[in-house]
C-alpha cells in the first residue's frame, strides 16, 4: 500500500493505491487564493499547504478504507516546484515514514506525469512518446522504460500552460487562465486572427513567447472596447495556436518514428482542443482523465513502483530541487 503526496505548487494533495497501480483514493485541495494576484504566490502557497497537508492525508486514508499502519511505503514530490512548497510535502512525508520506519520514494513531478499513465485500470506500457505541457513544463519524450525517460524536445521560453495563463491574462479573464480561456474560446472562431506557431523552431522544441507577444499586440491594436466584443474569437484564436505548436512537434516525432504510441500528461491534458486534436492523429493515444492530468498525488505514488526507496533513517536528509532533472531513463 502506498501513501504518495504532492505539493509541488498550489495543489495539496494525497492519495492511496496499490503496488500494482490501482488508485483506493486521490484527494486534491485547490486552495483557490491566488486568482487576486494573477499567479501563485509562492509563500501563500506554502503557508496553505501546512494547513491543509494533515487533513487531506487524512481524507485519503479515509476514502481509501485503510489507516497508517496499513502503508507499505511512503512517496513524495522531491521537485521541481515550488521549493516552499515541496519542503512541506517532504517534511510531512518524513514525519509519516520515520514515525514507522517504513521507506521513502521520492519523486520526480515531471515522471509523475508520464507515470499517470501507468495507472490501472488501463496502463499502457513502454516504449511510447509522451508529451507533457503543464503550466511549468513543455516537453516531448520517449518513453522506453517505468523508471525514466529521453527528453526529445523542450520549451525555450513559455511553458504552453504558462502561455494559457498569460494570455488569459491579457483577456481580462481569471486565475487559473487555461480553463477560463477554453470555456470562452467554446463562442470563438479559433480562424479568426492568425496567431503564430512557432513553425520556424526546427526540430523538436517548443516556443510561446511570439505568440503571447502576438497576442498582446492585438488586443493593443483593437483597444479596450472591441477586445471585449472579439474576446470569444481572440480566445479561440489563441488556444488553437497553441494546441497546433505542439501538436506540430508531436506529429514531426511520430514521423519519425513509424508505428510509435502516444501518450499525454500535465494539466494542459485536460484541454478539449488538445484531446480532440490528438485523436485525430491516426495513431493509438492515451490521454489520462482530466483529474489525473493536472497536479495530483496518485500520479505520485505511480512513479514511485519503478523508484528504488530510500531506507529510514537516511531519508531525513532529503532535500527539495526547483528545477532540472535528475530521473533520466536508464
Amino acid at each position: 500500500m502506498i501513501l504518495a503526496l504532492e505539493t509541488s505548487c498550489d495543489d495539496t494533495c494525497a492519495a492511496v493505491l496499490t503496488g500494482a497501480g490501482e488508485v483506493l483514493a486521490s484527494v486534491v485541495s485547490s486552495q483557490g487564493v491566488h486568482d487576486r494576484f494573477g499567479g501563485v504566490v509562492p509563500e501563500i502557497a506554502s503557508r496553505h499547504h501546512l494547513e491543509l497537508v494533515n487533513a487531506v492525508v487524512d481524507d485519503a486514508l479515509r476514502q481509501a478504507g485503510c489507516g497508517l499502519d496499513d502503508v507499505t511505503l511512503v512517496a513524495v514530490t522531491q521537485g521541481p516546484g515550488l521549493v516552499g512548497a515541496l519542503l512541506i510535502g517532504i517534511a510531512t512525508a518524513k514525519g509519516l515514514a520515520a514515525a514507522r520506519r517504513l521507506p521513502l520514494a521520492p519523486v520526480d513531478h515531471l515522471q509523475g506525469h508520464v507515470a499517470a499513465n501507468f495507472l490501472a485500470p488501463e496502463p499502457v506500457e513502454p516504449p511510447f512518446l509522451c508529451l507533457i505541457a503543464s503550466g511549468g513544463h513543455t516537453l516531448l519524450v520517449r518513453v522506453t522504460d517505468h523508471r525514466g525517460y529521453e527528453v526529445l524536445g523542450g520549451t525555450l521560453d513559455d511553458a504552453a500552460g504558462e502561455a494559457f495563463d498569460k494570455g488569459a491574462r491579457l483577456l481580462g479573464l481569471g486565475y487559473p487562465g487555461g480553463p477560463a480561456l477554453s470555456a470562452l474560446a467554446r463562442a470563438g472562431d479559433p480562424a479568426a486572427f492568425a496567431f503564430p506557431t512557432a513553425a520556424r523552431v526546427a526540430g523538436l522544441d517548443f516556443s510561446f513567447a511570439g505568440l503571447k507577444t502576438a497576442l498582446l499586440y492585438a488586443v493593443r491594436d483593437l483597444g479596450e472596447e472591441e477586445t471585449a466584443r472579439r474576446a470569444a474569437d481572440l480566445a479561440a484564436s489563441y488556444e488553437h495556436a497553441i494546441v497546433e505548436a505542439l501538436m506540430a512537434r508531436v506529429e514531426r516525432a511520430l514521423a519519425a518514428e513509424p508505428g510509435a504510441r502516444l501518450a499525454i500528461g500535465g494539466g494542459v491534458a485536460a484541454n478539449r482542443r488538445l484531446r480532440a486534436r490528438a485523436e485525430a492523429l491516426g495513431v493509438q493515444v492515451k490521454v489520462p482523465p482530466p483529474e489525473l492530468c493536472t497536479d495530483n498525488a496518485a500520479m505520485i505514488g505511480s512513479a514511485a513502483r519503478w523508484v528504488d526507496p530510500v531506507r529510514h533513517p537516511d531519508y531525513l536528509a532529503l532535500d527539495a530541487y526547483a528545477t532540472g532533472r535528475r530521473h533520466r531513463a536508464p
